[in-house]
């Protein structure tokens, strides 16, 4: 597979019928970001069923830091597709989940010892991880941060942000979650800037919770992405962590570090915790774990994943054998292609492109990024810097009938974000942001500067 080509528009006739028949077959609640459908994939492109190749900047959403189809992965479920494909850990357990577990239990910040918990999904260990510290700490409540996400399970729910669409409409919900602010500077909901604001955020906002809203004794943890993803690509300041990890030391309150979009290479480094420095009580992975294959876990201090009762901690398909050697593959393909490097690389030739936008079209409003976690925050030329959703949808679209997946997040719906595999090579990342920076042209009205037109 090459670059870019397209064959017919997009959608072609063959998505035009399917997307027909799933209107029939699937609910209008499960939603579709693109009007692709996928036949093929390799490494950073797709080829739909129609045969237009197209570059994936959107990574099945954060699922394929290691590309479409590794081949240490394929060869790794070939294998074992050979021997077993489930019997259940619970009933019979088999090497590659022990050996996973401890990989996780060595890669992990922190240098405790730990153990690790193996389910289908970022939600579920999300889930789980709520339930060990319950069983722990034997306090009840936790504290979540505005514009998180966690999942579409019902405690997910409870601990993600965004109403719409993630949980209007399905109240109530699990109850003693407490939200407060989470460091946005960009749009600070204290009013203040930084550095000026001595990271209130990150310490005494939290400490106004505990004696306006819910005393510190009743907490059992902070759970906090390092970098917030469906609600932007929200990177904090260097200190909001490390003074979110100290004065949950001080009240005796385990953090939990949502690493599910930020984990293995994505943002630099295996884990985002690393470039902040803290080590958090538990930390949950899912997404990139898998290699393309459905698998999460939960890996925290070895006392705390011990504290709930045998049979207590449990899950059907949890850790399958294909996922678990998917998993051990993908993890080795990131070390030996130093993919944690690499994300680095990407991620500052989309920074030097992206300022160079900001310049000129004022409708950028923020450029962020960690690592390749990278971000454009689009907004109107207003005081109150007004949203821009409107204009990404249009943006997105543009990218998707010009030969590019790219996606979107952030809780006013005006975030386009990049999650391309990083083993995306440089002339498919560049000609993937020229396609980006057509469509930010054609929607600002200024489609005389494109990137074709760059000296």
């Amino acid at each position: 597979m090459g670059s870019i080509r397209l064959k017919t528009k997009i959608p072609g006739p063959v998505s035009t019928d399917l997307q027909r028949r799933r209107s029939q077959a699937i609910p209008s609640g499960f939603n579709q970001l693109s009007p692709l459908f996928v036949a093929r994939a390799e490494g950073a492109l797709l080829e739909d069923v129609d045969g237009n190749i197209l570059i994936d900047l959107a990574g099945g959403i954060g699922c394929l830091n290691s590309g479409h189809r590794p081949a240490a992965v394929i060869s790794a479920i070939q294998a074992q597709a050979q021997l077993f494909l489930h019997t259940c850990a619970h009933v019979t357990l088999y090497d590659c989940y022990i050996e996973l577990a401890e990989i996780l239990n060595r890669i992990t910040p922190g240098s405790f010892a730990k153990k690790t918990f193996f389910v289908n999904s970022g939600a579920e260990a999300v889930e789980n991880a709520v339930k060990i510290v319950r069983a722990s700490t034997k306090r009840p409540a936790i504290i979540c941060f505005q514009d998180a996400f966690h999942g579409r399970t019902a405690m997910g729910m409870a601990l993600t942000s965004k109403p719409h669409p993630y949980k209007a409409g399905f109240e109530p919900l699990p109850g003693h979650i407490y939200r407060i602010p989470y460091a946005y500077c960009y749009r600070c909901s204290y009013g203040k800037s930084y550095p000026q604001c001595q990271l209130y955020c990150g310490s005494d906002a939290i400490l106004d919770t505990f004696q306006r809203v819910v005393p510190a004794e009743e907490v059992g943890a902070v759970i906090v992405e390092p970098v917030q993803g469906e609600g932007g690509f929200i990177v904090p300041p260097p200190g909001f962590l490390p003074a979110l990890k100290a004065v949950c030391e001080k009240y005796g309150i385990l953090l939990i570090a949502d690493e599910v979009q930020t984990g293995f290479g994505r943002t630099g480094r295996m884990f985002a915790c690393e470039h902040f420095g803290i080590e958090p009580d538990i930390l949950i992975t899912a997404k990139s774990l898998g290699g393309g294959l459905p698998l999460g876990a939960i890996t925290g201090r070895a006392e705390l994943m011990d504290a709930p009762d045998i049979g207590a901690l449990g899950t059907t398909f949890g850790g399958n054998p294909l996922s678990c050697v998917a998993a051990l593959a993908s993890l080795k393909t990131i070390e030996t292609e130093n993919l944690c490097r690499r994300a680095e690389a990407l991620g500052l030739e989309f920074e030097y492109r992206a300022l160079m936008w900001q310049k000129r079209w004022p409708i950028i409003g923020n450029v962020r990024r960690l690592g390749a976690m990278c971000a454009l925050e689009l907004v109107r030329p207003t005081p109150e810097r007004t949203p821009a959703d409107v204009e990404t949808k249009e943006i997105l679209n543009f990218c998707h009938t010009h030969g590019v997946v790219a996606i979107s997040a952030g809780s006013f719906g005006n975030v386009i974000r990049l999650l391309m595999p990083l083993v995306i090579t440089d002339a498919q990342l560049n000609e993937a942001l020229d396609v980006l920076e057509e469509g930010i042209a054609s929607v600002t009205g200024a489609e005389e500067i494109t990137a074709k037109s760059r000296t």
